[in-house]
């Protein structure tokens, strides 16, 4: 069957992705060695191999001895960090982040502005793409040079055709077409992924669980979602859905969610359900940031509904933690940023939770890159990839 001229330039474009991953996580390798790790024939790394040196995405340097005995030594090729980066944005539900970063995931620029993403799709896109194209122009890197646009959304992604199953949580963007929207006014070509589960590839690569292969990794923010890792790759489920940890029922008849189901873990454990607790007594504009600050100087109202959250939130990671036994839990987001009454009413719970046959209680930490974890896990998509579910 004779494939389409479309399809042959998708095989470049990934094969050419796949040389660059396993360039930037080698540091240097020998074109033979990069053959033998992505099982592309010598000839296809050559030649993509003389194309990112004329864009000067990639340098060759001075000989390295191989593996071997004798023979003339392998020259070695390494990213040129310097020559062009990558693009992310984050649309969270009150917010965007933007941000540029190099090769190796080092931020370059970054801008982040309040939005009303939830109820406005277009300008929230239109402004996105408009602050993104400012930040590479800023940095003195053109277009050419950016490896691709990644887009984190607080909603579920089909990992076939990166449309956003978003018709219960994001009623307001059922039909829009992220991908498509954004490589049309940027340029760029655009991927989409869950933001908790690019929040955990990202503290998979660069943060709190760089070399773990089984961990959950829990976004608490305007929502409550999860990322599962399991032997070493993201599981992102049949459909796009696994890792929906605020939508899980924790405590039955509860408050109505926007999911539309009763007592979820979001009306306990959410943004607006931790800062309503409060708005009574903090007044009505206070924010999560508000809160955990206040906890950490001891108010004590503050502090119960953080620990009120934490049990929740322990309560609904039981039974994953049980069925999945990972190796770590990982807390990101606005309101696990820091150590404190969250943090240890959920470590009990879940060891008090965790079937006894496991022998030590699953380590609880907080990420490590705090609310940029799910922007940089969205420049991974197109910068690093490798970690697909």
């Amino acid at each position: 069957m004779e494939r389409s001229p479309g399809s042959l330039v998708a095989l470049r474009q990934n094969n050419r992705r796949r040389v660059l991953e396993v360039i930037r996580s080698r540091g240097t390798i020998s074109r033979s060695e990069i053959a033998k790790a992505t099982g592309l024939s010598t000839t296809t790394v050559a030649n993509l191999a003389l194309e990112l040196l004329e864009q000067t995405l990639i340098v060759e340097g001075p000989r390295t001895h191989g593996t071997g005995g004798g023979g003339r030594p392998a020259a070695a090729l390494s990213l040129n960090t310097a020559a062009g980066g990558g693009l992310g944005i984050h649309l969270a539900h009150d917010h965007v982040r933007i941000g540029l970063t190099d090769l190796a995931g080092t931020v370059i620029a970054e801008h982040v502005a309040e939005l009303d993403v939830d109820h406005q799709p277009t300008r929230t896109l239109v402004y996105a793409a408009h602050v993104g194209l400012d930040l590479i122009a800023g940095a003195g890197l053109t277009l050419a040079s950016i490896a691709g646009l990644g887009v984190a959304v607080s909603a579920p992604v089909s990992g076939a055709t990166q449309a956003l199953e978003s018709g219960l949580i994001l009623p307001d963007w059922r039909g829009i077409d992220v991908a498509g929207e954004l490589s049309a006014s940027t340029g760029l070509r655009v991927d989409v992924g869950n933001d908790a589960n690019l929040g955990a590839i990202a503290e998979h690569r660069f943060g709190a669980a760089r070399g773990v292969d089984d961990f959950v990794y829990v976004m608490l923010s305007d929502g409550v979602g999860a990322g599962l890792f399991l032997g070493g790759r993201l599981y992102s489920g049949a459909t796009g859905g696994a890792g929906e940890l605020g939508h899980v029922t924790v405590t039955p008849g509860g408050f109505i969610c926007r999911c539309g189901n009763r007592g979820c873990l979001e009306t306990i454990a959410g943004a607006h359900a931790l800062t309503s607790a409060l708005a009574h007594t903090r007044g009505p504009t206070t924010t999560v940031v508000d809160i955990v600050g206040a906890a950490g100087h001891g108010d004590p109202g503050a502090r119960r509904v953080l620990a009120d959250a934490g049990r929740a939130i322990g309560s609904a990671l039981t039974g994953i933690c049980t069925v999945l036994d990972p190796a770590l839990v990982v807390i990101g987001g606005k309101a696990g940023a820091s150590e404190g009454p969250l943090l240890d009413a959920l470590r009990d719970t879940l060891a008090d939770g965790v079937t006894p046959l496991r022998r030590n209680p699953i380590p609880v930490v907080t990420g490590s890159l705090g609310e940029r974890a799910e922007m940089l896990g969205a420049i991974a998509l197109v910068t690093q990839p490798a970690e697909g579910g």
